[in-house]
């Protein structure tokens, strides 16, 4: 995990939700890490915490992870770019898709 993590709430009921979605369907976008800049090898999570935490709840073991060499500022404002930048389905849409799950 990343001390320097912008999200530091991890709601337990939405962990679960994701533990079980993970469990039905896999991991499907995969956990962005570096090298650990204070621990020789080890890594640090920059992107994909919440995915990290819920996939340890669905009892994985291995999950698949995209491994960057950025410095701290970079793996901050990668951080943030993945909570901040995403664009959440509008509810129409959202709905259609449901629909077209029936």
């Amino acid at each position: 995990a990343n001390p320097k993590n912008p999200r530091r709430h991890f709601g337990d009921a939405e962990l679960t939700d994701l533990a079980q979605s993970i469990r039905e369907h896999g991991l499907v976008q995969p956990v962005v890490a570096r090298p650990s800049p204070t621990q020789a090898g080890r890594y640090e999570i920059i992107a994909g915490e919440r995915r990290w935490r819920a996939a340890q709840r669905a009892g994985l073991t291995e999950i698949p992870v995209i491994i960057r060499d950025v410095n701290d500022r970079t793996a901050l404002e990668l951080a943030i770019i993945e909570n901040v930048q995403r664009v959440d389905l509008h509810p129409v849409e959202e709905a259609q898709g449901y629909q077209q799950l029936i």
